[in-house]
């Protein structure tokens, strides 16, 4: 797997004249948006976590580059201008620890390149297409293998001409290693070497494989004949060929699983491999990394806290804590103010473990200072609540539940499942020792994986407790986990490529910003709902932002079905409401949704409600 990829940006970009005298021609800007930029958001969507871009000329375009996108690291080459490319390489060369991608900083490329080398088991392969009539073209010469023999920009010294360079490579560390060992010997002799003679050298002891797409579509811009062969023919046909491979376009406005983007969908598109290879088994231990640092503050210690994985679904994951973390001799207490509270309170009696439900309003908030009265009895060990009731979008205020819970001695089992990662939050300051989530809502990845975020030291005291579950416990999970670095049973495979995808994502975005979108959206639903005359059956102050009980209207023209219809026409799916006495429907907006598709979604909704004489 390729994690890495480093940008060579450090040029001067001369033969771009005034265009590029007070910026790096990687930002010279096609379609909109800076050439570099387009190639940054397509290593990213290949699942690279690093992007080392080595910079000279106008470095602070970059560091400013930096900034929006976190997984970007800049180095600058300080003698960029009596440097060639190799001397920008080796300043980047401290930071790459493993395979990693090699790119010119003036491409603009389908990204099928990137996939196509990704995905090819070669080692050290370089992309290569064929003729350009460019006018400038690196010429390539291979062997029988199709192996790199020799390159110039002179075809007549070459003995044949397999390809052209395109300036996208995958290379080893080792192979890196031997290029910046040859460009060291010969700093002084050849001071502005570029980085493809460094590799011709080291070819002659390292395998470099070339990988030819007759017909790729590419363009290196070094001059204002390619920038205008780029603007009028390159580009165009890059957008058309990356739109033939998009997916269809569907905004689910159901509460989950939620809409995910067409990086995270192709994500699952890899090699088959067994799940106890070990290169697996470290995915796996990197998903149980990052999943919990995402609900805690960078001030906790992430040592206290280990995620457990299981296949299995959101409710999974409350079937595993609810089953597993409460021992014989204890008490557990759920609070029921919706499907979700109901539903942990179901998992409990069937697992017979002792049990009361204190009862609430699934719409108004939490009579907290009867809770604290129920907590004083001191008759329970446990406490089990949901952080955001899926139901109907009411927020419980764990923030003052969990630390409560704690000054009476109880252990706090929390469902986060439509909660994490939609909202800041920190285990350590609210109290919470065992979190349940899934792959399928706020992480925005595919549904299959559910998990268990647990306080260490409460996760060994269960190590004794009555085994009440064999395919979900969690001890056993975290047990075999952390003795073997695999799962006792068979794990969702391509699921968990589709949940590294996720993460990446949600790191760039942060959790924070993430929050920030699901607000402007359901900013944008609020205003359509109050301006159509529509209720909402939670007060405002007490909706989590993410998913929004709207109470139908009274009229015998209205239609669930008809109105999911409707909505479903236009690639919108909604979902009905799930309180038997209280006639809802609910529209969601957490997932992939952007403020634009919640505003063509709210007019779809004027249309119909208009249509059928609310709010003319």
């Amino acid at each position: 797997m390729i994690k890495q990829a480093v940008i060579l940006a450090g040029g001067l970009g001369s033969r771009l004249k005034d265009k590029t005298k007070t910026m790096p021609k990687g930002f010279l800007e096609i379609g909109g948006t800076p050439i570099v930029e387009q190639s940054v958001k397509k290593l990213l969507a290949h699942g690279i976590e690093k992007i080392i871009i080595g910079t000279g000329h106008c470095s602070e375009y970059y560091d400013r580059l930096a900034k929006k996108y976190p997984a970007i690291i800049t180095v600058k080459n300080e003698n960029y201008a009596n440097t060639g490319s190799m001397g920008t390489l080796e300043v980047c060369a401290p930071f790459v620890d493993g395979s990693f991608l090699l790119l010119e900083s003036d491409l603009i490329y389908d990204s099928i390149g990137l996939f196509s080398l990704i995905n090819d088991s070669r080692k050290n392969l370089i992309l290569a297409s064929g003729a350009t009539q460019s006018g400038d073209e690196v010429y390539l010469e291979a062997d029988e293998n199709a192996c790199l023999t020799g390159l110039s920009k002179n075809k007549d010294v070459l003995k044949n001409i397999f390809g052209e360079l395109v300036g996208i490579t995958k290379l080893t560390e080792g192979t890196l290693d031997k290029m910046c060992e040859f460009a060291k010997a010969h700093h002084s002799d050849l001071p502005k070497m570029e980085y493809e003679h460094a590799l011709l050298e080291t070819a002659e002891t390292e395998s470099v494989a070339i990988k030819k797409i007759e017909y790729f579509v590419w363009r290196e811009i070094d001059n204002e004949d390619h920038l205008e062969m780029a603007v009028k023919n390159i580009y165009p046909h890059i957008v058309e060929n990356e739109q033939l491979r998009a997916v269809r376009r569907e905004v689910l406005l159901n509460p989950g699983p939620a809409t995910t983007t067409d990086s995270v969908k192709y994500a699952q598109v890899a090699a088959d491999i067994c799940p106890r290879e070990k290169v697996f088994g470290d995915l796996m231990q990197w998903l149980c990394d990052e999943l919990k640092l995402f609900a805690l503050s960078p001030e906790a210690n992430p040592d206290e806290y280990e995620t457990v994985m299981f296949g299995c679904s959101g409710t999974g994951a409350d079937e595993v804590m609810v089953s597993s973390c409460v021992p014989d001799t204890g008490r557990l207490l759920v609070i029921d103010n919706g499907s979700y509270g109901a539903r942990m309170a179901k998992i409990a009696d069937i697992y017979k473990i002792p049990m009361d439900v204190f009862k609430s309003s699934t719409y108004e908030p939490l009579d907290l200072q009867k809770l604290e009265a129920e907590f004083a009895t001191k008759k329970y060990t446990h406490i089990a609540c949901v952080y955001h009731e899926t139901t109907t979008g009411l927020l419980n205020p764990l923030h003052i539940i969990c630390p409560m819970a704690k000054k009476y001695g109880m252990v706090t089992v929390v469902d986060a499942v439509s909660a994490y990662c939609g909202m800041p939050m920190d285990l350590k300051t609210l109290g919470i020792d065992f979190m349940a989530s899934t792959s399928n809502k706020n992480i925005q990845g595919m549904a299959g994986v559910g998990f268990v975020i647990c306080n260490k030291a409460e996760l060994e005291k269960t190590k004794d407790y009555p085994m009440r579950n064999y395919y979900l416990n969690l001890y056993d999970q975290y047990a075999y986990f952390t003795k073997t670095h695999q799962t006792r049973f068979t794990p969702p495979v391509q699921t968990m490529y589709a949940l590294r995808q996720a993460v990446l994502e949600t790191k760039q975005e942060t959790v924070r910003k993430r929050y920030e979108r699901y607000s402007e959206c359901w900013k944008i639903l609020v205003a359509a709902v109050k301006k159509l005359g529509l209720k909402m059956l939670v007060k405002e102050e007490h909706q989590s932002r993410f998913i929004t009980a709207i109470l139908e209207p009274e009229t015998s023209k209205y239609s669930f079905e008809a109105l999911h219809d409707f909505a479903s026409e236009n690639s919108f799916t909604i979902y009905p409401g799930k309180l038997g006495n209280i006639n809802t429907f609910r529209i969601a907006n957490i997932g992939d949704i952007q403020p634009e598709e919640m505003r063509r979604f709210t007019v779809k909704l004027e249309e119909y409600m208009k249509g059928i004489g609310v709010g003319v």
